[in-house]
């Protein structure tokens, strides 16, 4: 990979630990780091790691209402059905866990750190494997996720006079959170490859789902069936990532590269290999480099979850988002 690369990496992030039977569940992270070191993939002379800073309170906010981040902050010592039905705090989905602001905090302020460096030019590409968390909402948990890394680092890059912004979100799952913090700003352009919402949660992400005011067009979304393969996956991903991302010119890119759509994995019925994974991130990088000067964050929801259980939805079920 061309050009130099931060990895934002310490073991305080396996204490985001929705529990060991849960597919999000920490172990992966350390598999992960496992075959990354086995591989010698750090070993590089451009590849560097450094541990997360959390994100504060201000940053946070930049997204999430402050009332959700004092639940949140709150949750394990006063653990209630108040929390959930207002917060999505509770339940299977979103267990409660002990000191869980911290360490989604910290997971936050590791793809902010990711933003910050490629910001500031202090390397060109930076990835935050703990990230990922694309379905929180302002002022709610969902699907597995309590606060939305990536919209929390894409609003920190805006609040930096950024002025645009891709963000391309190839996880099974329709990347609802990040699009609907952003659904009226046109400076961030959202784009989403999930399958259908009609039998995946969240149940959103359908191609009328385009954006709103100013921002109409902005956001992408290309629902696919269940069953689609390398070819129809990888004909989707080129008749709409390249152009879209090309005609934009973003100044950084900002990825989700969930690697759910893997055949194997049990939360999704896509029935992607790990060569179309190889060959879209590839592209990718390629994007980054052709449009962005190569500035590129990415997180990474998980390579693969281990359980299966799949997060609540009643499909067809369709937010709003204005």
């Amino acid at each position: 990979m061309s050009g130099s690369a931060l990895l934002v990496w310490s073991e305080e992030l396996l204490n985001y630990d929705l529990g060991a039977s849960h597919p999000m569940a920490p172990g992966r992270l350390e598999f992960t780091m496992a075959l990354a070191r086995d591989l010698d993939v750090f070993a590089g002379r451009h590849t560097r790691i450094t541990a997360p800073r959390p994100a504060s309170d201000n940053v946070l906010q930049l997204i999430h209402d402050p009332a959700y981040v004092a639940a949140v902050r709150g949750a394990p010592r006063r653990q209630s059905a108040q929390l959930y039905h207002t917060f999505g705090l509770g339940g299977e989905d979103n267990p409660i866990f002990a000191r869980m602001h911290e360490a989604s905090a910290l997971v936050t302020g590791g793809t902010v750190d990711a933003a910050r460096a490629v910001r500031s030019s202090g390397a060109q590409h930076a990835v935050n494997l703990a990230g990922g968390l694309h379905h929180a909402m302002p002022s709610r948990a969902s699907g597995f996720c309590v606060y939305n890394d990536a919209a929390v680092a894409i609003a920190w890059l805006l609040a930096d006079g950024v002025q645009r912004v891709a963000y391309v979100d190839v996880d099974a799952h329709h990347g609802d959170g990040v699009e609907a913090a952003f659904y009226g700003d046109p400076r961030v352009l959202t784009i989403s490859l999930h399958e259908s919402g009609y039998t995946a949660f969240p149940g959103t992400g359908f191609p009328e789902e385009s954006g709103h005011g100013a921002a109409e067009g902005a956001a992408v979304n290309v629902a696919l069936p269940p069953g689609t393969g390398d070819a129809g996956w990888l004909r989707a991903f080129h008749a709409v990532v390249p152009p879209l991302v090309r005609a934009f010119e973003p100044q950084i890119l900002v990825t989700q590269l969930g690697c759910d759509t893997h055949r194997l994995d049990p939360l999704a019925q896509l029935n992607l290999t790990v060569d179309a994974h190889r060959h879209s991130y590839a592209v990718l990088h390629q994007l980054a480099h052709e449009v962005a000067g190569g500035r590129w964050v990415d997180r990474r929801r998980r390579l693969r979850d281990c359980a299966g259980r799949t997060p609540v939805v009643d499909p067809p079920a369709r937010r709003d988002h204005r």
